[in-house]
């Protein structure tokens, strides 16, 4: 079998290490932008809708209500089909939606499909790392490395997330907007049918979701990366420059 040569071998340890950094940064935005997905689901609507203490609609949603009518915004974000979709929708024969609101719409339609092809690149991706990784014996520890310390990265992140949202969720709030959306174009009188649905407490309720299924998926990871260092403790070794 030939061996590498040094120069050959430096390459392949530069490699790696891009590999192994691609990895453990790309691992947290996996894990929010699935978080977040999973959230985007009538399950949430319903188990978030029957918590106790979730603010009633003063100007007379019901719970069934929100039920019924709720689910329309989420689907139409993840289907492809036109702002028709929730246009068309009346309520006491007047549209459930205002020109604005519908307009906001659209716009988060926008910002969630460039999110779920982000994901979807990063999935394919990482699957790529993670096999390219676990085929050879001598890469099998960049990848662990790489599982436990993006699952760490992660983490770190999430709980500045947490403390940021907890201590000033108005400024949270308002920034997220901010960054994604122009000028006040998301923000809406309480009688707008988007406030009814979704107040501000279903939005404070979500992000906290999103970040406590995003932690778990990084303590999935580390937990898998470190036990399988601790059953395979001397199985592989790194790639070390070859002296011949």
């Amino acid at each position: 079998m030939e061996n590498n040569t040094p120069a050959q071998s430096r390459v392949s340890r530069w490699f790696i290490s891009i590999v192994r950094l691609c990895l453990t940064v790309a691992l947290p935005i996996f894990l929010v932008l699935t978080s977040v997905r999973l959230v985007m689901s009538e399950a949430f609507l319903q188990i978030e809708y029957h918590r106790p203490g979730f603010p009633a609609d003063r100007y007379g949603f019901t719970q069934k209500d929100r039920l019924t009518y709720a689910p329309y915004a989420v689907q139409y974000l993840l289907n492809d089909a036109g702002i028709d979709y929730l246009g068309d929708l009346t309520i006491a024969g007047e549209p459930m939606f205002t020109a604005r609101e519908l307009k906001h719409m659209e716009d988060v339609k926008v910002v969630t499909r460039i999110a779920f092809r982000v994901q979807l690149l990063l999935t394919l991706g990482m699957a790529a790392v993670v096999i390219f990784l676990a085929w050879r014996p001598q890469t099998r520890q960049t990848l662990r490395q790489g599982l436990f310390e993006g699952g760490l990265l992660t983490i770190a992140a999430i709980i500045t997330l947490v403390v940021l949202v907890i201590a000033g969720w108005n400024t949270f709030f308002t920034g997220f907007h901010q960054l994604f959306f122009e000028g006040d174009s998301w923000q809406f009188s309480t009688r707008d049918t988007l406030i009814r649905l979704f107040p501000e407490q279903f939005w404070f309720d979500a992000a906290l979701c999103i970040g406590l299924l995003t932690v778990t998926g990084a303590l999935s990871a580390v937990a898998m990366a470190w036990l399988w260092e601790r059953r395979q403790p001397n199985e592989e070794k790194e790639i070390v420059p070859s002296t011949e």
